[in-house]
């Protein structure tokens, strides 16, 4: 009897206590991408989740933020499956190698995972070299075809047969396998060829077909954090960030102290490097530089009076610091390497172009009117720096006090400061006004 009841728990465990974690690969792979993989990644191994699935569906995205996903994938203990949900083009290929497993729904793609530029142009022999041994030892770790996983990466390569399960296969449905041409796969093609392990058009057929119908399947999202992050590594994000803190510095060294708009520039210059930190792609060389030219420019304009070789060199760390930041986390070359220096250059003249136009835009405003009063108050348009004194021109009064040479005179119901022609006028003594010009009121003893 205590057999048949651990048969039968031990039945029960498998039928409903698996757990089956779904993490969505979609959109543009980006920076913050590997942090919610390798979060999503943890929790199922303390889950003790029995297999990961990883639904992909994305036209790619950065190849460095792929490798830290593909090394997570690779160094997971716990099984992965890729579910392509229709294509898997250029960094997204490479994940799906990384996968145990990889099964595609029906007219799916898979490949074009050559690296290129910012501008769309086809990366340097070196960063092409990387890209194709990477996704070659990917493809070799997982058991698939290494041929068929450089050819996604490089066009200059060619073939006319494969070696598929030991067998010889002729090549002649693939059009990337002809020089020239970069491969991507369909379904069939993928099957075939041994990329995937079959087709299903299903979450819940996928799991059917992996043995796991009972299970439960986990959903799993980004926290608020994560999609913080993923939001600010965005590359347009990422520049308007780095723009408006330039520019918040820029216009700060234009007036004197700080305000406001060092307070603006240095906000949006942390946010962009925490979050470039969190996502690995700011080094703490990096961070140090940029730090430290910040350190300079605030002792410059704070401490030590003037804008001389500390400020500059502050300029010059920062301006450093910025430009490593533009270098991604794989081999580089000096193509690369003037790519950075070009955007890195387009971006400090759009950011001084920026200022410019912020500076002539905000001087149209009643709020610098306030804030500078550019305009001078003159005597025609009604303004006058005077206490009305003009009145008096001609009256006479009585010294209030001694006029050695200025004093107190009584004019009427008025005491008036005023000042004598030339000598000592004695207190009590009679006087008449010469002249009145602005405050200054000139008088002369009275002598009958």
């Amino acid at each position: 009897m205590t057999k048949y009841l651990i048969h039968f728990l031990y039945i029960f465990s498998v039928l409903y206590s698996n757990t089956v974690y779904r993490i969505p690969i979609q959109g543009t792979i980006d920076l913050g991408l590997p942090p919610f993989i390798n979060r999503m990644l943890q929790e199922a191994k303390s889950m003790d989740a029995e297999v990961v699935v990883f639904d992909i569906n994305t036209f790619g995205g950065r190849v460095d933020a792929a490798t830290q996903i593909k090394d997570a994938i690779l160094g997971a203990d716990i099984k992965t499956v890729a579910y392509v949900n229709r294509r898997a083009i250029s960094a997204g290929a490479l994940i799906t190698l990384s996968c145990e497993q990889v099964y595609m729904a029906g007219g799916g793609l898979i490949g074009a995972a050559t690296a290129v530029d910012m501008s769309g142009k086809k990366g340097s022999e070196k960063v092409i070299s990387f890209m194709r041994e990477e996704m070659a030892s990917t493809a070799e770790k997982r058991g698939r075809n290494k041929d068929i996983a450089r050819g996604m990466v490089d066009e200059e390569l060619a073939f006319t047969h494969l070696v598929i399960n030991g067998d010889s296969v002729l090549v002649d449905d693939i059009e990337g396998q002809k020089e020239g041409k970069l491969i991507s796969l369909t379904t069939d093609q993928a099957i075939k060829y041994g990329i995937a392990d079959g087709s299903v058009e299903t979450i819940d057929a996928l799991l059917d077909s992996l043995g796991y119908s009972t299970a439960e399947l986990i959903e799993t999202s980004e926290n608020w954090s994560e999609k913080i992050v993923r939001f600010l590594t965005d590359p347009v994000v990422a520049s308007l960030l780095t723009t408006f803190g330039f520019l918040g510095i820029l216009f700060e060294l234009q007036s004197p102290g700080w305000g406001i708009p060092g307070f603006v520039g240095l906000a949006c210059l942390i946010l962009s490097l925490s979050v470039s930190y969190i996502a690995e792609l700011a080094t703490m060389s990096d961070m140090l530089f940029v730090f430290a030219g910040l350190g300079l420019i605030l002792l410059e304009m704070l401490v030590i009076p003037g804008f001389g070789i500390v400020g500059l060199g502050g300029i010059g760390f920062m301006l450093y610091g910025l430009y490593l930041l533009l270098l991604p986390d794989i081999p580089v070359g000096e193509e690369i390497m003037e790519q950075a220096m070009d955007g890195f250059i387009i971006g400090l003249i759009g950011a001084v172009i920026g200022l410019v136009l912020l500076i002539r835009l905000m001087m149209k405003t009643k709020f610098w009117d306030q804030l500078t009063s550019p305009d001078i108050q003159k005597k025609e348009d009604g303004y006058s720096n005077t206490q009305g004194w003009e009145t008096l021109d001609g009256l006479t009064g009585i010294a209030d006090t001694d006029l050695h040479p200025s004093g107190w005179v009584k004019i009427g119901e008025q005491r008036v400061f005023v000042v004598s022609e030339g000598g000592f006028i004695d207190q009590g003594k009679e006087i008449t006004v010469l002249s009145v010009d602005g405050n200054r009121v000139l008088v002369r003893e009275l002598i009958k």
